[in-house]
């Protein structure tokens, strides 16, 4: 047996002697890649190949390694090469830990820097004025619904939606003491309200109290004694608590919808999604007509969200989400007949329709 392992481990290392020194021939061809976009004034980021890559990975892979395990292999991979590229920084409504880090690191590795900011707007401002590269906002959640202020955010911002992320969100209960010793449970109002069944069942004479995020919350429960906090993974991992209890959420289909904003859209990938905004007349039946343009092109709808437009009492700016690219010709007929019925139309970005 000793020598069959020695022969087996032997062969892995042989293996992973290859491997190092095919990534860094993929790196180097990386590289040159790199040199030849910041000629061209190109982005170091294209969301368009980077999901050419997963796909066409994934399309070989015969396993018994997981699509998902490949996936997440290829990211790092991908994440390293970026850093070398150009130093990218991503920027992030923070603190450190909370889930938009948590999405930051999913799609773009842990090889590039990460700027926690203390508002969405802060985000935006960044990306905007060339302090970050990247940005990654919340815009919706499946059980709590639309986050308000990124969609304000766009109506005066130029950036573009360049790539989404879908996070499932699993909250824990963690402390630094024993589970049963809890006297009091910290969390933000959203967690407590997609826990609300589960804390009401497992902890109902337990204090809530709510503070500014739930790392925050996580950072208390480290410090105070007879304290838990609802939070994710990785708050618990930067604050070395015990995770008592796993996917607290009282639904499994909790999850959050992030988007990445940068200054230009990628292109067509031939699964894309577009993001528009836009203004209807004040008549009857203008909203009628904007939308029934789609169906015209045959272009599906997957979202339609509507905000007040701050400028005049019970004026509506209108947030579509559609299939397809900007640039193909379907959806090119379906927006410019759609600025017929509207006072304004603005894209904000197409990009993959991926889970990111």
């Amino acid at each position: 047996m000793k020598v069959d392992l020695t022969k087996l481990r032997s062969q892995i290392d042989a293996i992973d002697s290859k491997l190092v020194k095919l990534l860094n021939a993929r790196t180097k061809l990386i590289l040159e890649v790199g040199k030849l976009k910041q000629q061209t004034g190109g982005e170091i980021y294209a969301p368009d190949r980077e999901e050419a890559v997963f796909n066409r990975v994934i399309g070989q892979n015969s396993g018994p390694i997981t699509n998902e395990s490949l996936r997440a292999i290829y990211r790092e991979v991908m994440s390293s090469a970026l850093a070398l590229e150009k130093p990218l920084i991503i920027a992030f409504l923070g603190p450190v830990a909370t889930y938009s880090h948590a999405a930051s690191v999913r799609k773009f590795g842990a090889s590039v820097r990460y700027e926690p900011m203390p508002s969405i707007a802060d985000v935006f401002t960044d990306v905007a004025k060339g302090r970050a590269d990247y940005g990654v906002v919340p815009i919706e959640n499946s059980t709590e619904g639309a986050v308000t202020h990124t969609y304000d955010m766009f109506v005066d911002s130029e950036l573009k939606i360049c790539s989404q992320i879908l996070l499932p969100i699993r909250h824990n209960l963690m402390a630094a003491g024993p589970r049963d010793q809890i006297k009091k449970l910290y969390s933000i109002a959203q967690v407590f309200a997609q826990c609300r069944q589960w804390v009401q069942v497992n902890m109902p004479h337990v204090e809530l109290v709510e503070v500014s995020s739930s790392t925050r919350a996580a950072e208390i429960a480290k410090q105070e004694p007879n304290a838990g906090a609802l939070a994710g993974a990785l708050a618990a991992e930067k604050y070395g608590l015990t995770i008592h209890d796993e996917n607290i959420q009282d639904s499994s289909e909790n999850v959050t919808r992030f988007l990445v904003i940068g200054r230009k859209h990628p292109a067509r990938t031939g699964n894309d999604k577009t993001s528009i905004m836009f203004a209807a007349q004040d008549r009857v039946g203008a909203l009628h007509d904007s939308l029934a343009t789609f169906k015209r092109h045959k272009i599906n709808l997957t979202k339609i969200e509507s905000r007040p437009s701050k400028k005049k009492a019970w004026e509506y700016y209108f947030f579509v989400d559609c299939t397809g690219h900007c640039d193909d010709a379907r959806v090119k007929k379906a927006l410019s007949e759609l600025a017929k019925h509207t006072m304004f139309v603005k894209i904000l970005g197409s990009y993959p329709n991926v889970n990111g």
